[in-house]
């Protein structure tokens, strides 16, 4: 109970708080309704509209606080009633707060009683007086006329705010007045309501339409409030899917929702059950799509607009088309004829149906086919309803209880299934081929056999069987088997051709490039290569295709029989008939059959391939063969490619094609070229030398190479040059790219604007440019005077007129963003440029300092000319126009007694200085105007009032001309801000860019903007601001520093001084809450993603609102155009129907239930966005067995800012099946609209000036991009976080590359762009139909975005790539780490054996010099230098050839390199992992600011074994190479030869040191030491997380080792360690050159003895002190005796100090490899009870490596200078924004009161 009487305590005093709120007036910033309205429990809530009465309560407290009390007080008794026993949660609590606010509202009376008998008199008469003071009578009537003439709706916003206001008190004193009515006097007050109640419930609907809940389009009820119900597409929309006599009639008793008439979606839900929230969603959703489809045709008229036939159809058949498609596919007929044999109804019924199945499918919308068939079998049930007379429900949907119900009968059984088969998942652990995926699910109705599956659905079907113990459920066509040899089957095509390329020039080298016939009979070798690696595909195949077999198609099974019988037997065939060539070869004299044989078989195929190739490949011949029935051409096609539902037509024009194969025609020339010349060439004379060689004495025992021609020299020689061969293919890829990039970037008109300079420069040539591609032929049809000729200068104001408003509200929101200030602002600002003066009137700050100056240039050339009468003093001019601009800054700002005062006195003083200092005596004295000024001023007459300006256009004059006046600084320091510049670059630029052109927006392409959120930060906190880490640096004190400037626009921008401090603004709950929103917006937070996708809304509403499509209106001119477009309810309407914003909040439910202040602060972005759809995942509990029922619904902030409930769709279960975050946008996307969905993740934000430009990107789905039109629109994306950091830079840098360049290319010429980023914009109803926006099944789709870009392109989609608008956020690279061991461990190898020391001894006898000429090359692509193109490319585009190597320099400096290697480490190591266990998974990565110091300990612990054990390894071999190793060049060849290996070891060594803050400052030095200690010895135990224990880290590290396969595989790497301790012990100088294999034995026995000895050092007995007395005197004798053996042996044998160095280096790695088995093979090792000692073996290990990384870091920390240099290093960006990062680092202590 102490816990309930605390939170009702604290609810009391929140309420009271509220209250006292009120009375002073002020306002809290958290939520409006944060008092008793806003803590109404959920169970409460639901069921009554109590949180709308104490709503009410509320806002009529100050107007009869009498009447308020009676609402609380109805308030509760509806919770009494509803819930005596106080059972639901927090109904108790919210019952005691209820009673004491009541009780406290009694206390103010003051004593004085309370007559409760006349409480409903008292209401009633407060309700009447209400009425009359809102008119609310009137607004019925103006409401009813302008429903009958659906015209005049001429309202603001801010009236509508008032009026639902208005409205929604008024209906909660209805509700209250109708309960109290029965206790009233039914002769008097009584009779008076029920009248009353009467009339309202009769005749008025407005009350009951103006808080209806609606999404966009408010269909249940006609709303005054809302002009979109006006536009006439909108009303030919709804009357399109009205119901019409034609329709079966439904039953007398059903209900229709709201104030509406029947409609199809009635007819729909009475037949199948569908649920009443999905059939009101889907109603709008169709209706939107009605009214845009047909605004893009034309905009019907406003008496009786109607859906064009055209709309109609559009709609269907893109909403059918897959449909359509899939019964092509499966050869079945269509639910219909043809088109045109049914009417518009029927396609309506149609297209409806599908939009009610698509919205409750719930996880069956992964399955697009299976909706396919759903729908299907529906439209014939439905077909045959319509025929009857009476609405007749569905057989195939009726329930057990005589109900319909679709997501019951249709929808839950096929998620049981899905549901069983994700339990099999085990998380993600299980095999991928044990359990069935959303695509195995769908496969099943690729084929006809689908329709065993019957209708109603069969229980007992194969598709709907669930799996039974171990007993996995057989697939459809593919088993996801987890090998690594879909690394050769996934790229067979690839590794056949390079294979036979890498042989045949190896063959054409060592045949000394003689072309003969011999050589010829060599190459036809490539086909007995090509038979066995066709026969190896097929064999997996085979392999692959286990567990499908059951339920696949018999052709598909024929084919791999087929396949695998044909290469099988081909392979034997081409194998023979070549060994016969080869006998042939081999005797002159004998007869050539077989070789014309082989030749004649190999040109058959050949030929063969090519016709069937061409026919799939080229477009003019896939035409054909699509057309053709003959069995030949389909069996043969069938061979060469199966046919299957998706993969269809995927062929492009001749022309794309031929630039495809162009491209990679180069890129495999300069590969090949290069693999001969520099790679395979000169490798040919050192391998005939190694051949050659006679046996020789190897450095160590030698196994193979001596009997088998020195088999493993050679194979080390050729093994990096293989893998170069491999890998460098992505070189010339990179090279290419980036030349071809680069060029049609200089060609789109990228970079032509690269600074601000260059911005001033050209800026009156934006507006033309401007006109020209954003502005619709609508606007540009209205002219700026309607008199006005069309000349030159005419037109260039028409265009600055057009111009203007949209940069200006630009150069606002920069404003409003706090990069530029006020005074910036008013300098960027262009003029309206629509009065009667001709010329165009630029910005200020293309004048500014520049009038003035001409104005005393003119005047003096004028005084040397002579022109100018000597009448003036110009001596005194400046001090003229200092007086003049003291008067001018008075008059902007705001009237005030005192200004006034002032500006009198500087009227007067500009007079004094005019008549007494400017003009001469003479002329002063010969007019008499000046005596009578003379006369008034003795008098005070004169100036003692000034008119102030109150006309807007005249302020606006009055300020431009006082800072053209007063500005003295150049135009290149406007703006200052670095980021407002390179936005303002790139929008300019972008003017010049083609583009398509901008249609109105009543007619463009609608969009929806999604955004996936989970429990990221949505707004920070005031605490977070003010929290300080372990440096005394807080989050706000960060940002001030750097962000200067913006903190400095930000405190203007609030009317604060700079010299405010961050207490004075928590001291103001406004202040407070803006400074929250400035930290928030600078992160990445939900917050700044949504302020930037409404930026969408707020475009949009600008240019509907100049394009004046309004209700009635027709033609406006630009001189009469009111101000003010966010107050036009017709913009807003107009905005709302083309653009809708959804979040999908996916916990925001729990987080509202767990009261979290992510709840609040989303709760706060509603309010703040009255645009903004939140949808999220709603579980409540049912029955007591723990059973959740799962919905799924949509809010928005309702007129009180509370969460306003819009739909609520019940699901079949919970929804997180697969990954979550395409689970939570797939439960979401049901609640988007438009025909374009744009994907933007929450660290994302978005520009005023780029939204703009959406309309013109939208209109590229219409454009021509090759043959088919796209599906995907690629948009480029801008890193808005490279700043901050060096860190943040490189990334930056890195990622802009890839995303612009690297996509661009893709894009075009190869076309093979899949979707990456998300800033892409989908064909909406295209990915809808088809499986949705992103793939979700667990695992196997952890990257879902890459997915969906696959999805599109496979159903014969089209991506494409556009960068004239932006959104602000691999294997080769692995290959490269892999040759790099690849080289090193083949040197090692010829170091150890002795072989280099021979070859090279020959070879220099024979002057070849070839093999130091190939390990050059090899060391050219270790070092990656060619990587670098693209970005370098980039960098010359955008930013010129001098600030590109000026970047790149800096760059390098930066040690950018060494962050790209260490990054590469982490992408190898994960990769690789993954290839041999499996059990990929999405990690997150922080959002938040990173500002603080990272331990060593957590350093250690994340980077060890990815980064620190491969890198020791590395410089192990290293060593091992320069220690043992021969060449003729010395040390600086072995220089040359390893430079680019010793720099991938310090990097992956040091990264995270040398980029950790603070990271060689000698306290945190000595602190990290510590704390690494503490967690290097802490035992750890169950419940201990790896944070804090080594022991537990280490066992979590062992955590992917889970199969036999992967044991195998470990095991197998593991064995290359114990090649060291091999190598070394034949190198010693002990063992001379004995090569006995017994020396390798007996360094086996002294590591037993080292073993032994650290086991007898490190055992600790626990019980005896005596056996520990004597354990001791043992190790000292031990220790002593050791000792000794090594000094007597040093000194009586060979054994020298450098030996023992040489054996510690052979034992380290060999202990490594032990340890690797032991982990490996764990289970053995606990049950031979070794575990501990492998443990502790483990932990010495990592103290030694952690030493040997913490010594040189301890090392430079003694030196001040290091940490000071490294701090300049990390922030060096942020140096160049002025920010003094030594303050930041030494934290904040200073600024803090004490």
């Amino acid at each position: 109970m102490a816990r309930v009487y605390s939170n009702w305590d604290r609810l009391v005093r929140s309420t009271l708080r509220r209250e006292q709120q009120r009375n002073t007036g002020q306002q809290a910033h958290e939520r409006v309704n944060s008092g008793l309205a806003g803590a109404v429990p959920p169970s409460l809530g639901r069921a009554t509209n109590i949180d709308a009465i104490l709503q009410a309560a509320d806002e009529i407290q100050s107007e009869d606080p009498n009447v308020a009390r009676i609402l609380c007080e109805q308030a509760y008794s509806m919770a009494q009633n509803l819930d005596p026993n106080s059972d639901g949660r927090g109904v108790l609590q919210f019952k005691t707060g209820l009673m004491s606010v009541i009780k406290q509202k009694l206390a103010k009376r003051d004593g004085a009683s309370i007559d409760r008998d006349r409480d409903i008199e008292r209401l009633w008469e407060f309700y009447k007086l209400y009425k009359r003071r809102h008119r609310v009578d009137d607004i019925q009537r103006e409401e009813q006329k302008w429903r009958e003439s659906g015209t005049n709706f001429s309202s603001n916003v801010g009236e509508i705010l008032k009026m639902r206001k208005v409205f929604a008190t008024l209906r909660a004193l209805i509700e209250v007045l109708e309960v109290l009515s029965r206790d009233a006097d039914p002769d008097g007050v009584g009779r008076s309501i029920r009248d009353e109640l009467g009339r309202i419930k009769k005749a008025d609907a407005t009350l009951s339409a103006e808080l209806t809940p609606y999404n966009i389009v408010p269909l249940e009820a006609q709303s005054m409030t809302n002009a979109i119900g006006v536009f006439p597409e909108v009303r030919g929309a709804v009357q399109a899917i009205r119901y019409t006599e034609h329709f079966p009639r439904l039953p007398h008793d059903f209900e229709i929702s709201g104030q509406r008439g029947a409609d199809m979606f009635d007819l729909l839900e009475y037949i199948f059950g569908f649920q009443r929230d999905n059939v009101r969603n889907q109603r709008e959703h169709l209706v939107l799509t009605l009214s845009n489809a047909q605004s893009q045709l034309s905009v019907p008229g406003q008496n009786d607009p109607k859906i064009d036939e055209n709309a109609v159809n559009e709609v269907f058949l893109k909403v059918l088309d897959n449909y359509i498609k899939w019964c092509k596919y499966l050869r079945i007929r269509l639910v219909y004829n043809r088109l045109e044999a049914i009417d518009r109804d029927r396609k309506l019924f149609l297209v409806s149906l599908y939009f009610l199945i698509w919205g409750e499918a719930a996880n069956v919308r992964f399955l697009p086919e299976c909706i396919c068939y759903i729908f299907h079998q529906m439209a014939k049930e439905l077909d045959a309803k319509l025929d009857h007379g009476e609405a007749v429900r569905s057989e195939s949907c009726l329930t057990e209880s005589g109900s319909v119900s679709f997501l019951e009968k249709i929808i839950c059984p096929i998620y049981d299934t899905m549901s069983a088969e994700t339990v099999r998942n085990n998380g993600g652990k299980a095999a991928h081929s044990e359990w069935r995926n959303y695509d195995d699910f769908n496969e099943y109705f690729w084929t006809p056999a689908c329709f065993e599956l019957s209708w109603p659905m069969k229980t007992e079907s194969r598709f709907l069987s669930k799996p039974k113990g171990r007993k996995r459920t057989a697939k459809s066509s593919f088993v996801e088997h987890r090998t690594y040899l879909h690394l050769f089957r996934s790229f067979i095509r690839l590794w056949i051709f390079m294979f036979i390329m890498f042989q045949s020039l190896t063959i054409i080298a060592f045949r000394k490039e003689r072309l003969d016939i011999d050589t010829l009979k060599i190459l036809l070798s490539a086909g007995p290569t090509y038979a066995i690696m066709n026969f190896v595909e097929c064999l997996l195949d085979v392999m692959l295709m286990y567990g499908a077999y059951s339920m696949a198609r018999g052709m598909a099974i024929s084919r791999l029989v087929i396949r695998f019988i044909w290469w099988a037997a081909g392979s034997v065939f081409v194998v023979y008939v070549y060994v016969k060539v080869l006998q042939e070869r081999n005797k002159p004299n004998q007869n050539e059959f077989f070789f014309h044989l082989y030749i004649l078989v190999l040109g058959c195929y050949a030929a063969v391939r090519v016709l069937f190739g061409l026919l799939v490949k080229l477009p003019a011949c896939h035409s054909l063969s699509e057309m053709s029935d003959q069995s030949f051409f389909q069996f043969f096609k069938w061979i060469y490619q199966e046919r299957y539902f998706v993969g269809r037509g995927l062929y492009e024009n001749l022309s794309d094609y031929c630039r495809y194969v162009a491209f990679w025609l180069i890129v495999l020339a300069s590969k090949f070229t290069f693999a001969y010349f520099l790679q395979i060439k000169p490798l040919v004379k050192p391998t005939n030398t190694i051949i050659d060689l006679p046996k020789f004495q190897y450095s160590w025992h030698d196994i193979v190479s001596n009997s088998n021609d020195h088999a493993l020299t050679i194979v080390s020689l050729w093994a990096p040059v293989v893998a170069i061969y491999l890998m460098d293919i992505h070189i010339w890829y990179t090279l290419l790219s980036a030349i071809i990039g680069g060029v049609m970037g200089a060609k789109a008109r990228l970079g032509e604007i690269r600074s601000i300079e260059m911005v001033h420069k050209r800026f009156e040539s934006f507006p033309e440019a401007f006109a020209k591609n954003l502005v619709s032929p609508v606007v540009k049809r209205v002219p700026l005077d309607q008199h006005a000729s069309q000349d030159g200068q005419y037109m260039n104001k028409a265009y600055a007129a057009m111009f203007s408003p949209f940069w200006n509200e630009i150069i606002k929101s920069l404003r409003e963003e706090d990069y530029i200030s006020n005074r910036e602002m008013d300098l960027l600002s262009i003029p309206s440029n629509t009065g009667s003066l001709r010329l165009v009137q630029w910005p200020l700050f293309l004048l500014c300092s520049k009038v003035v100056e001409r104005i005393f240039l003119e005047i003096s050339n004028s005084m040397q000319e002579g022109s100018l009468a000597i009448t003036l003093n110009l001596k005194k001019l400046q001090l003229v126009v200092s007086r003049f601009t003291a008067l001018t800054g008075l008059l902007i700002r705001q009237e005030t007694p005192d200004l006034a005062k002032g500006a009198a006195k500087a009227m007067f003083d500009f007079y004094e200085v005019v008549t007494h200092e400017l003009l001469s005596h003479d002329l002063r004295e010969q007019l008499d105007t000046w005596n009578i000024l003379a006369r008034a001023r003795n008098e005070g007459r004169l100036f003692s009032r000034i008119e102030w300006p109150r006309d807007p256009e005249i302020i606006e004059q009055v300020k431009r001309l006082h800072l053209l006046l007063t500005v003295k600084d150049t135009a290149a320091n406007v703006p200052k801000n670095l980021e407002a510049r390179r936005r303002l670059e790139f929008f300019t630029n972008s003017l010049f860019m083609d583009m398509p052109q901008a249609r109105p927006v009543a007619e463009m392409v609608p969009f929806s903007v999604f955004t996936p959120y989970y429990s990221e930060t949505v707004l920070y906190s005031s605490s977070e601001l003010r929290s300080e880490n372990e440096d005394g640096i807080s989050i706000l004190f960060y940002l001030q520093k750097i962000f200067p400037d913006e903190w400095e626009n930000f405190l203007e921008r609030i009317g604060r001084s700079d010299s405010t401090r961050d207490a004075d603004l928590q001291e103001s709950s406004t202040d407070a809450l803006e400074l929250r929103f400035w930290v928030s917006y600078r992160g990445q937070t939900l917050a700044r993603t949504v302020r930037g996708m409404m930026y969408y809304r707020r475009a949009l509403m600008l240019q509907s609102f100049l394009e004046r499509r309004g209700l009635g209106v027709d033609d406006v001119s630009l001189t009469n155009m009111p101000r003010g477009f966010e107050a036009s309810p017709e913009a807003r309407a107009q905005a709302d129907l083309k653009f809708t914003y959804v979040v999908s909040c996916q916990i925001y439910g729990q987080q509202k239930q767990q009261k979290k202040p992510e709840a609040t602060d989303i709760s706060l972005l509603l309010q703040r966005y009255e645009a903004l759809r939140v949808a999220f995942i709603h579980s409540e509990d049912v029955g007591v067995d723990g059973k959740k029922e799962f919905y799924s619904k949509l809010v928005k902030a309702d007129i009180h800012g509370k969460d306003q409930e819009i739909y609520s769709i019940k699901l079949p279960g919970d929804p997180k099946l697969g990954e979550g975050k395409p689970e939570n946008q797939n439960h979401a996307i049901v609640f988007t609209r438009g025909e374009a969905i744009q994907t933007i993740d929450m660290n994302q934000d978005n520009y005023l000036e780029e939204a703009i430009k959406m309309r013109n990107l939208l209109e590229e789905f219409h454009g021509k991009h090759g043959i088919r039109r796209p599906t995907i629109l690629g948009v480029r994306e801008h890193v808005f976080t490279g700043s901050v950091s060096s860190l943040a830079w490189f990334m930056s840098n890195q990622e802009t590359s890839f995303v612009t360049l690297g996509q661009r290319v893709l894009a075009y010429p190869l076309k093979v762009r899949m979707h990456y980023g998300h800033p892409d914009v989908f064909d909406r109803i295209f990915h809808v139909t088809r499986g949705g926006i992103s793939k979700a099944s667990r695992v196997i789709n952890i990257s879902e975005d890459i997915y969906a870009g696959f999805n599109s392109t496979l159903r014969q989609g089209n991506i494409t790539h556009h960068e004239y608008i932006q959104v602000s956020e691999l294997l080769a690279l692995i290959m490269t780490v892999l040759t790099v061991y690849v080289f090193l461990y083949g040197r090692v190898y010829l170091a150890f054996s002795g072989a280099d020391r021979a070859i090279s001894r020959v070879a220099k006898l024979s002057g070849n010099t070839a093999l130091d000429a190939a390990l050059n090359a090899q060391f050219l692509v270790q070092i990656g230098i060619f990587t670098a193109v693209p970005m370098v490319m980039g960098f010359i585009l955008e930013l010129g050839l001098l600030k590109a190597i000026f970047s790149f320099i800096t760059m390098q400096f930066q040690l950018c390199s060494v962050f790209f290697t260490f990054s590469l480490g982490t992408r190898t190591h994960y990769f690789g992992r993954t290839i041999l266990h499996g059990g990929a998974k999405y990690r997150a990565t922080g959002r938040g600011f990173v500002v603080q110091h990272i331990k060593f300990a957590d350093n250690y612990r994340l980077y060890s074994r990815s980064h620190f054990v491969k890198a020791f390894e590395v410089a192990l071999l290293l060593i091992c190479y320069i220690a043992y190793g021969y060449t003729d060049g010395g040390a600086s060849s072995f220089v040359l030869l390893t430079i680019s290996s010793w720099f991938l070891v310090i990097s992956w060594l040091f990264a995270p040191y040398i980029f950790n803050p603070s990271g060689f400052e000698w306290q945190k030095t000595v602190e990290d030491f510590e704390d690494w200690v503490s967690w290097l010895m802490y035992k750890g135990g169950v419940g201990v997380k790896g944070e804090l224990s080594w022991e537990s880290w280490w066992e979590e590290e062992q955590a992917h080792i889970q199969t036999l396969r992967g044991r195998i595989l470990e095991t197998i790497l593991s064995l290359r360690f114990f090649m060291f301790q091999y190598g070394i012990v034949y190198k010693l100088n002990l063992t001379q050159k004995n090569t006995s294999l017994a020396l390798y034995g007996y360094s086996w026995i002294v590591l037993v003895v080292i073993v032994f000895l650290f086991k007898l050092f490190w055992y600790s007995p626990r019980k005896s002190s005596n056996i520990l007395l004597a354990l001791r005197f043992l190790q000292g004798v031990a220790s002593l005796t050791f000792i000794a053996l090594i000094v007597i042996a040093i000194a009586l044998t060979d054994l020298s100090i450098p030996d023992m160095f040489a054996c510690v280096l052979g034992f380290i790695p060999t202990g490594w490899a032990l340890l690797s088995l032991a982990i490996t093979w764990k289970r053995v090792l606990r049950i031979l009870g070794l575990w501990e000692t492998v443990r502790e073996f483990g932990r010495i290990y990592d103290a030694a490596m952690g030493m040997l990384i913490f010594s040189p870091v301890a090392l430079l920390s003694w030196f001040p200078f290091i940490s000071t240099f490294q701090s300049r290093l990390l922030f060096n960006q942020a140096f160049s924004r002025g920010l003094e990062i030594s303050i930041i680092l030494a934290g904040n202590r200073a600024n803090v009161e004490t």
